[in-house]
């Protein structure tokens, strides 16, 4: 493969139009990501105590700016890239032309994070080439889920390896920052207010489920959805944002935070022009262009993540919940899965706005930590099933 075929590859991979179920069935729409590729793994060290401590929106936003700072490194390079949001940290595959400015960046802001927010932020790479000797397998597809807006689909075990491999204590990325290292965060916003679901008798639910080794794991997972669709209807009835609920609102509280993480530092004159800019933000959503730009910002809500294990965040009644909660539990005593759910009464959303027409997307976590309290029930799950 030359190196412009290499660079592009997750570019050329087709957006399939049908349901997720359906693509996990279909293994023939999976590829296997080049070797020369590479896994790069962003993660908060205690997340699960910082949420607990009141920083659930710190820790929201130091993961939505980790995935800006690859991103945009990316951008320049036209290149696109898979990423997944995680709540605490996020997961990239990259060509070798962009990984070292990737890791270069994300020291840099790891420093960052440590210094103005006490956080650790781990931060890590592992070379596809290395998963694949390891035995582990990583196959990739696209899903288109709603209009312009596709997401990357991950079949194997392989993000699972690199992710071990990261969080190993004996693991190091101790490169120090140098001067000349950038970080550019331009794009990365936190200007909504909660955001309660749809309808007044909702709740909103963060899912993530894994397949034990050895399982079939898409098949398991088409299960999965095929519940979650059987219960909750399809993508866009279960989806946790919706316009009406949708409030432009900041403090200056957020918008030191918000400045911290992009400069480090904070800035009279810059929180001055942010303010003007929410400002200008207030009055642009009642234009007709601004109201176009909400029912895309809907459309565009990063709500279903699938790295080798589902995530997701959705909407619907506390009955429809504990209807999924017995399909998952009969699926889980089968051994089939394990599963981490957390319930709350809101969610809360970190944006990359690159432009205001099809270059902007939205991360979506459940309130008061959502993704990392789904986690912290999966994990003992797991360790459970190892004694």
């Amino acid at each position: 493969m030359s190196l412009a075929r290499n660079e592009q590859f997750y570019s050329r991979l087709p957006a399939n139009h049908i349901s997720l179920g359906e693509l996990l069935t279909e293994e023939h729409l999976f590829y296997h990501v080049p070797e020369s590729w590479h896994v790069v793994i962003t993660d908060i060290r205690n997340s699960t105590g910082a949420v607990a401590g009141g920083m659930h929106e710190t820790v929201n936003f130091i993961a939505t700016g980790s995935i800006v700072s690859v991103l945009n490194i990316a951008f320049k390079a036209g290149i696109t890239v898979p990423f997944f949001f995680g709540g605490d940290g996020a997961t990239f595959i990259v060509p070798p032309t962009i990984a070292d400015a990737a890791m270069r960046a994300l020291a840099v802001f790891r420093k960052n994070t440590k210094e103005n927010f006490g956080l650790d932020l781990r931060i890590g790479t592992v070379a596809v080439s290395d998963i694949y000797t390891k035995g582990f397998e990583l196959k990739l597809s696209k899903l288109t889920v709603s209009g312009a807006f596709s997401i990357p689909v991950v079949l194997g075990d392989g993000l699972y390896y690199a992710e071990k491999q990261v969080k190993n204590e004996h693991y190091r990325f101790d490169y120090e920052p140098k001067p000349e290292d950038e970080l550019d965060l331009s794009g990365m916003q936190c200007r909504w207010d909660k955001i309660g679901p749809p309808e007044t008798d909702q709740e909103v639910v963060t899912l993530l489920v894994c397949v034990p080794a050895g399982k079939h794991q898409a098949q398991l997972f088409a299960r999965v959805m095929e519940h979650v669709d059987g219960i909750y209807g399809p993508f866009p009835r279960r989806q946790p944002i919706s316009v009406p609920k949708l409030i432009w609102k900041t403090t200056f509280k957020k918008m030191e935070m918000e400045m911290l993480v992009r400069n480090g530092r904070i800035n009279i004159l810059r929180l001055a022009a942010s303010w003007i800019a929410w400002l200008a933000g207030y009055v642009y959503f009642r234009t007709s262009q601004g109201r176009n730009y909400l029912n895309s910002l809907v459309e565009m809500s990063d709500t279903l993540v699938i790295d080798g294990k589902i995530n997701t965040v959705i909407t619907g009644t506390p009955r429809q919940r504990e209807q999924l909660q017995a399909a998952l539990d009969g699926m889980e005593a089968a051994r089939e899965i394990h599963y981490g759910l957390h319930v709350s009464g809101e969610s809360v959303m970190s944006c990359y706005v690159h432009d205001l027409k099809e270059g902007h997307i939205h991360f979506v976590d459940g309130a008061e930590g959502g993704y990392t309290k789904a986690a912290g029930i999966l994990k003992q799950k797991l360790r459970s099933a190892q004694v």
